[in-house]
């Protein structure tokens, strides 16, 4: 098809073909393209290309910019492609990979036209509700462990061909939400990509999964919203509204609570309140950080830091143990390798430094949160009772 002067070539791939990747390079050597755009971004071209690459990852910036979900959900992304690979013989992307390496290898233009998957991921997370979220991250968190076989029907969704609608498997056609994020959305920016290319290209080969080829012509065809403006508005995320009020109705309840208690039963009953909500938010929070194997010193700090979260909602017990424990327990360059394989089962989580950590951020935040909610209950309930 073509639009404004450019003629682009849709072509369409299964992301688990042999067949797709001599198609690939078949269109490319008939050098009829002076430029080439692929169904990646920058992180997932790295991950295919330089398998070393997870070596370069600084996880103090991953913690410290609270980008820990996005970068599980793509651990659960590799363990994912890694279990295809082993089943099909071949590795899941292999056709965007060979349209990269030869691009590169004949000095052609390389256009990355998906969209980031940790911008996907949070704009998924942000379109759902808090018992969608749960069950999101529950079936990532247990794709991550699974070993067994990849369903047939999820094979054959590769073949007709998207890799993350693939990912979320069940999850995704049950929530419109989620399939909007997936596919459209996504179809949207892509297409806002390819004409947003300044490099003077005429003949544009973009290989896509074939999933997208309907959507994208549309989009391409028919689209009047400028490039740049499309991708900045599907790429926004929306911030969480200003006023925090499950932090204000809960530090209500607790220092009126308090201020109740020694208004009508004295100071016993104000400091009996007190120490329940700093019990249950350090014990529960410790118990985290001690379930994840967090180093002492780390358990301590988080354990006298979670009683005062509602104060700084935005640097959560997690981050103080996983950036002290992350000091004692420094990843090594293996830790990095084997950190798909040992993404994949349980014990490998324990094992990997990388993902140690990592279990040290998310546990002991499980902790807080459940300590805040059992806390704020046990207080009601004793004012109730009383």
């Amino acid at each position: 098809m073509e639009r404004d002067g450019v003629h682009y070539t849709l072509l369409g791939t299964a992301h688990v073909s042999w067949a797709s990747v001599d198609a690939v390079r078949a269109a490319i050597d008939s050098n009829r393209f002076d430029a080439i755009a692929v169904e990646l971004d920058a992180q997932r071209l790295k991950a295919l290309t330089q398998p070393d690459a997870m070596a370069e990852l600084d996880l103090v910036k991953v913690i410290r910019e609270r980008k820990v979900a996005p970068f599980a959900a793509n651990l659960a992304l590799a363990a994912y492609q890694r279990r295809l690979a082993e089943q099909m013989g071949i590795e899941p992307g292999a056709e965007l990979k060979a349209a990269a390496v030869e691009a590169e290898a004949r000095g052609l233009p390389l256009q990355l036209i998906d969209r980031d998957v940790g911008i996907t991921f949070r704009r998924i997370l942000q379109g759902l509700g808090w018992w969608d979220r749960m069950k999101l991250i529950g079936g990532v968190g247990a794709s991550l462990f699974s070993s067994d076989e990849v369903a047939e029907e999820d094979i054959e969704r590769l073949k007709e061909g998207d890799m993350l609608e693939s990912s979320f498997s069940e999850f995704a056609k049950q929530t419109p939400t989620l399939f909007a994020t997936l596919i459209d959305e996504r179809d949207q920016y892509m297409a806002a990509r390819l004409r947003e290319r300044s490099d003077g290209a005429k003949h544009v080969l973009a290989v896509v999964g074939a999933g997208h080829l309907k959507g994208m012509a549309g989009y391409l065809e028919t689209g009047t919203e400028a490039p740049a403006a499309a991708t900045e508005r599907l790429c926004e995320i929306r911030q969480r509204r200003k006023i925090p009020w499950f932090t204000i109705v809960l530090l209500a309840l607790i220092f009126g609570g308090i201020a109740w208690g020694y208004y009508h039963g004295g100071a016993s009953l104000g400091r009996d309140l007190l120490l329940q909500w700093v019990a249950w938010t350090c014990g529960l929070t410790a118990l985290g950080a001690l379930l994840a194997g967090a180093r002492p010193l780390a358990i301590l700090v988080a354990t006298l830091v979670a009683p005062f979260k509602p104060f700084r909602p935005t640097f959560p017990s997690g981050m103080f143990s996983a950036l002290i424990d992350l000091r004692s327990r420094k990843p090594a360059y293996p830790d990095f390798l084997a950190l798909r394989d040992d993404a994949q089962t349980l014990h490998g989580w324990y094992r990997n430094r990388v993902t140690r950590v990592l279990l040290v951020f998310l546990l002991t935040n499980l902790g807080t949160v459940a300590g805040e909610y059992v806390a704020g209950v046990s207080i009601f309930g004793k004012l109730v009772g009383g």
